[in-house]
């Protein structure tokens, strides 16, 4: 279940050369590979371009494919790619438990089914007993603990990390950090990252490629 990237490129909207020069890359399942540039370079445009969020008017050269399945005709919802951010982006109206619920795909059914998933995913991410309580009452750590169970509960075949432990202090940096990558290799599944941090990069303990 290898993510591959093959002579990527991309051209903003109005622009008339590439971001970056052309990227070859192939993430292996269980692995975090990380991108590091510059600022405005297209770092977190080239997590867009995977995950199928690109906004209109690029320009794109290159080709993606995970699995061996190509994902550029892909719409994003079928491309089995989840994305972690910066901000946790948890839905303010919903319980934790809700939030987690909403991960779920539609071929679990049932109530009972549903709800024990979501109580696996909280125990999973040391959050037991948390299902009813309100997202405003999290911190920052706990927050992406929840949005990196949210995305696995989505079953994707790999994910993309757009700098998910920037707002995080040095501490708590290491300890989800740690979370997520394990995370990662307990699923077997390719991972992205980009960051502005060297020691995000070393933990990661996969390839670096530089913008």
């Amino acid at each position: 279940m290898s993510l591959i990237l093959s002579h990527v490129t991309l051209v903003p909207p109005g622009g008339t050369q590439p971001l970056f020069a052309p990227l070859d890359l192939t993430v292996a399942p269980g692995a975090v590979s990380t991108v590091m540039g510059a600022s405005g370079i297209g770092k977190s445009s080239l997590l867009d371009f995977i995950g199928g969020h690109l906004p209109r008017g690029f320009v794109t050269t290159g080709g993606v494919t995970l699995d061996g399945i190509d994902l550029l005709p892909l719409p994003a919802e079928q491309r089995r790619v989840g994305m972690l951010f910066q901000d946790a982006h948890l839905f303010p109206h919903l319980s934790v438990g809700d939030n987690l619920a909403f991960g779920l795909g539609p071929d679990l059914r049932g109530k009972a089914a549903r709800r024990a998933a979501v109580e696996q995913a909280l125990e999973r991410a040391g959050l037991a007993g948390f299902a009813a309580r309100d997202p405003a009452t999290l911190s920052g750590g706990q927050r992406t603990r929840v949005a990196l169970m949210r995305a696995l509960l989505a079953r994707p075949r790999a994910l993309l990390l757009d700098e998910p432990f920037a707002r995080l202090d040095a501490a708590l940096r290491a300890e989800i950090r740690g979370f997520v990558f394990e995370h990662v290799r307990r699923e077997n599944i390719p991972a992205l990252l980009v960051t502005h941090d060297a020691e995000d990069a070393r933990a990661a303990q996969g390839p670096v490629v530089t913008l």
